[in-house]
């Protein structure tokens, strides 16, 4: 069976309930948008494998959470009727906070801003919390016209948070210095 169905050729998609809609809608940006999250993740996961570090292997088990999620979520928003999907998500948000709050007990304070950067991982860790800001706008945008479950915000706004907090131990953890923002 091809990849491929030629049933998009004309802009326009069918969602998991069966719908069809443009391929611009609010709905698959922002489920779009989270597949494209969940494939920055997968660059960071391959470079974690490569990494035979302890902090390496806990990082790696939590972005592989991460992108099962995802794959929920995404599951959800093509077809809200799939809640069983995201069922968990109010507890893994939990959990998240609990994650930042032990990386965060491990590293210096953090008093100023800093520049994303550092080493691959951390850099990449970095971007993967704009995209997560991305999408976090594509489910407000959603949100606005159509009913989403609270659980998914929460859940994806946590993220940027986390991800912010997976850099910052990333660098930490591999000695790579934080480059404070200076006002020019």
């Amino acid at each position: 069976m091809p990849i491929y169905t030629k049933k998009g050729d004309k802009g326009r998609t069918s969602l998991g309930s069966g719908v069809r809609v443009w391929k611009d809608s609010k709905r698959v940006e922002a489920y779009g948008t989270i597949d494209e999250l969940n494939a920055l993740l997968g660059v960071i996961e391959a470079d974690l494998s490569l990494v035979k570090k302890k902090y390496a292997k806990y990082l790696r088990e939590i972005i592989i959470t991460i992108q099962n999620d995802l794959f929920c979520i995404g599951s959800y928003l093509s077809n809200p009727a799939n809640k069983s999907l995201i069922a968990h998500l109010s507890k893994t948000t939990s959990e998240f906070e609990k994650k930042i709050d032990e990386m965060t007990l491990k590293m210096p304070e953090l008093s100023n801003f800093i520049l994303p950067g550092g080493g691959r991982i951390g850099a990449n860790l970095q971007l993967a919390r704009a995209v997560g800001r991305r999408a976090e706008r594509k489910l407000v945008s959603l949100i606005k016209k159509e009913k989403v479950n609270r659980d998914v915000v929460q859940y994806i706004n946590r993220l940027s948070d986390l991800f912010f907090t997976m850099s910052r131990f990333a660098n930490y953890s591999e000695k790579k210095k934080e480059i404070i923002w200076k006002k020019r």
